[in-house]
């Protein structure tokens, strides 16, 4: 990599670090184009040089996410939910709760800015990109009907969704090893068996 495309990288992460710092702060809409650039120590023009728009740096902060959720997949969500191993689902679920506290600035910013199309877009993408890893997983086993699997794992995700969404906003209520027995018990009724 050259020295300018090295330092243009280190820019867009810039970019990128002091946005997520804002929209923490002051909040997705609180927070504008020229805020970011001021907390990078860059310019208007500079930031365009990089981004479009606001939402476009909400959607790379998007995909810094799902790189921190899915390089720590081994094995695949695919994978697990094959297996139908009730010890790889609690393991898998284990690892995304550990992974909530890294992720909880992202996907905070990310469900205030949910009223950006592109935004809104990449967010339902992003659950169906994970649906279908998970059908895929009943496929490949032949589990349940088929007309069954995908409403198996939207209800599966779902769930992970929801309580990752409540521990953003209020913590552990009910403590972190009760909730994953009990997802952990719920996933294994939707994803495992077939009684």
């Amino acid at each position: 990599m050259s020295l300018r495309a090295a330092q243009k990288q280190m820019t867009y992460e810039l970019f990128l670090a002091k946005a997520l710092e804002l929209f923490g702060g002051k909040g997705y809409s609180a927070t504008t184009i020229d805020d970011i650039a001021t907390a990078a120590g860059s310019t208007r023009t500079t930031f365009y040089l990089h981004f479009s728009s606001k939402a476009e740096v909400m959607s790379a902060l998007l995909t810094k996410v799902d790189a921190i959720l899915t390089t720590a997949d081994d094995p695949t969500l695919t994978a697990v939910v094959a297996s139908g191993s009730r010890d790889l689902i609690r393991e898998w679920l284990d690892r995304k709760f550990s992974q909530w506290d890294e992720i909880k600035p992202y996907l905070t910013a990310s469900f205030q800015a949910t009223h950006e199309p592109d935004v809104a877009a990449k967010t339902e993408q992003w659950f169906e990109d994970a649906v279908g890893q998970m059908t895929e997983g009943l496929d490949r086993a032949k589990r349940f009907p088929p007309d069954r699997r995908q409403v198996r794992c939207v209800l599966a995700f779902g769930q992970l969704e929801y309580l990752s969404r409540r521990y953003f906003s209020v913590g552990w209520r009910i403590p972190r090893e009760v909730c994953l027995d009990e997802l952990t018990d719920s996933w294994c009724h939707l994803l495992a068996s077939d009684n």
